[in-house]
């Protein structure tokens, strides 16, 4: 009988990986039931760590977007699953445990099935909690191994890791290859290991595409007993992201495993959908390199996940450093030059540091740490100089057990700063937090939420959440896109530069406003005191619905119009004794967010 091997679409890390933001929830009502169509998924990853942080930083509530997106696969009796960073659910800093277990009952309740829980550090302390709320909650538990290369990360360590999990009540068992260094050969034997002793254990594999090893990993693991393969789709296929199904589909389907067959209509159909939201607005924050894939990756074992971000922590101290190296009579770097010097200090302290897998959020304290060492050396200094709090955090053990030994020059840097080290379990330095956030939600007057799913989005993201109730949010993401496609459109080589005119800026900027228009003929009157000095509000001048707003003198008389909302101005298309005709925009105003 031919092993079945199931496919798992994560279209949540084919945004992640390739830039900073994911669909709206529009957008992904849109495109669930051409995903369901396409016929060949038997799980789709829908949220999780980062995706439900960007919801908010544009402005959008994140609780609604899970929803809407796992309701067309719930129908479908398709399991949707989630990434869960353990001590720091879905953030990049630890969570009381209070509001640990909130997330799981909340994440149930929006039609999550399984969640997908890991630790950068690998320590079970970590990911054994979650094991246990997840499965209170009903929702399937995903204990996953940050699969990497080194000294430290055997066969035998993973193995042995996936027996302590198993053992303390995982449901399933995932390998997440995040940077798509785990080696074929290693991968299989630790599948094939788990399953000699746990055949009843389903297996997923989740590998990035970025160093290459990606199609020969998910043969090798097929072959030991894998049951779900983690794949992407066009156009956010290969690069630093995932396979595409099309050609996993096939070389499984030729080495002799039962798969299902793709619709390619609706295939088809996703692609182009996927690529309307790259134009749209997401294609603005994705760097084109995330589209290629590079040898690399195999050294500095870096994710392909973070790229994005790499490349533009590059660029922003890229002219510092050569700025420094010039002071000191020293040759400039190039950007790939400088990219180089960063993949090989990356791979020299690695294991300096303890070798913690490098998975958010251990890949950017060692990609900072680098970083900055690399400004340092241009500045003369020492090595280690300018390491931040997070990055000490995780030396002390404030994050968990470092799977490997620190070098002798960081525990003695540490020493010299006063620091002390720390074995206990790192939830006990987090405590509850719950009650002060239910306290503040009642003096403000916010709405728990359905099943408290608003109590967690507070907690869980407290300045994001803020930020996103008081619409600032959404304007700053609203002006960080007009003034990048300001510059997309003045760099495109061969075509137009466009001029963003007052009323494209207001469009973009405040796309919830409504138009003031005149109620009939006549003359705008922003002032009634008409005289050479009277002009039209300022923008951002704030109105309490039914206040005086202006006026049209017409041939009759004077009718007034009153705000139709408490909101501001944040447009004027005409200005003080303008003749207007009747139903004519005069300016625009915003309601204030509730």
């Amino acid at each position: 009988m031919k092993k079945e091997i199931k496919f798992s679409l994560v279209y949540r890390d084919m945004w992640q990986s390739s830039g900073k933001y994911v669909p709206r929830k529009d957008q992904l009502a849109t495109i669930a039931p051409v995903i369901v169509d396409m016929g060949c998924f038997d799980r789709v990853e829908t949220n999780g760590g980062a995706s439900e942080q960007v919801n908010l930083l544009y402005g959008e509530n994140p609780n609604q977007a899970v929803r809407t997106f796992t309701k067309t696969f719930n129908d479908a009796n398709i399991k949707t699953h989630m990434l869960d960073r353990g001590l720091n659910a879905l953030r990049m800093n630890p969570v009381p445990a209070d509001v640990r277990q909130l997330m799981y009952k909340v994440k149930h309740a929006q039609g999550v099935d399984i969640t997908r829980i890991f630790c950068g550090l690998n320590d079970p302390r970590n990911i054994i909690p979650s094991i246990k709320w997840a499965k209170q909650a009903g929702m399937t538990a995903q204990a996953t191994m940050c699969m990497t290369y080194s000294a430290v990360h055997t066969a035998e360590y993973y193995i042995n890791l996936a027996e302590v999990l198993i053992e303390n009540g995982a449901d399933e068992i995932c390998l997440k290859d995040m940077a798509g260094i785990g080696r074929p050969a290693m991968l299989g034997t630790v599948v094939r290991a788990i399953k000699e002793k746990h055949p009843d254990i389903i297996i997923q594999y989740h590998g990035h595409s970025g160093p290459g090893f990606s199609t020969a990993s998910m043969l090798e693991v097929a072959k030991a007993g894998c049951d779900v393969l983690d794949v992407a789709m066009e156009p956010l296929s290969w690069g630093m992201v995932h396979p595409d199904v099309i050609t996993i589909q096939a070389m499984l389907k030729d080495a002799g495993f039962l798969v299902k067959d793709i619709n390619m209509k609706a295939y088809m159909e996703a692609r182009r959908l996927t690529q309307s939201f790259i134009d749209d607005f997401l294609g603005y924050w994705i760097d084109p390199r995330n589209s290629k894939m590079t040898s690399l990756l195999v050294g500095c074992g870096l994710p392909g996940g973070m790229m994005g971000s790499l490349m533009a922590d590059l660029k922003g101290i890229h002219a510092a450093i050569n700025s420094n190296l010039q002071k000191r009579g020293e040759k400039p770097l190039s950007e790939d030059e400088l990219l180089v010097e960063l993949f090989d200090e990356v791979k020299r302290i690695w294991p300096m540091l303890g070798t913690p897998c490098l998975v958010t959020p251990f890949s950017q304290y060692v990609k900072n740490a680098a970083l900055m060492n690399l400004f340092s050396k241009s500045m003369g200094e020492k090595p280690f100089s300018r390491m931040d709090p997070a990055m000490w955090g995780m030396i002390l053990g404030k994050s968990g057990k470092l799977p490997g030994e620190l070098a002798p020059e960081i525990v003695e840097l540490a020493k010299e700063k006063g620091f002390e080290f720390y074995t206990d379990d790192p939830q006990a330095l987090y405590p509850d937090e719950l009650p002060r956030f239910i306290k503040e939600m009642e003096e403000l007057g916010w709405d728990r939420g359905q099943d408290d799913e608003e109590l967690f989005e507070f907690a869980m993201h407290e300045k994001q959440y803020r930020e996103y109730k008081s619409g600032l949010a959404k304007e700053q993401f609203n002006k960080d896109l007009l003034e990048r496609m300001e510059k997309a459109q003045a760099g495109t080589a061969g075509a137009p530069v466009k001029h963003f005119t007052a009323a494209d800026k207001r469009a973009i900027l405040h796309p919830d406003a409504e138009a003031i228009e005149a109620p009939c003929g006549g003359k705008v009157l922003w002032d009634l005191d008409f005289n050479e000095k009277s002009t039209a509000p300022a923008h951002g001048k704030h109105y309490k619905e039914g206040e005086w707003l202006c006026a049209i003198q017409g041939a009759r008389g004077v009718e007034n119009i009153e705000a139709f909302c408490n909101g501001r101005i944040v447009g004027i298309e005409k200005q003080q004794g303008q003749v207007v005709a009747k139903g004519d925009v005069i300016g625009w105003m915003e309601a204030d967010k509730k």
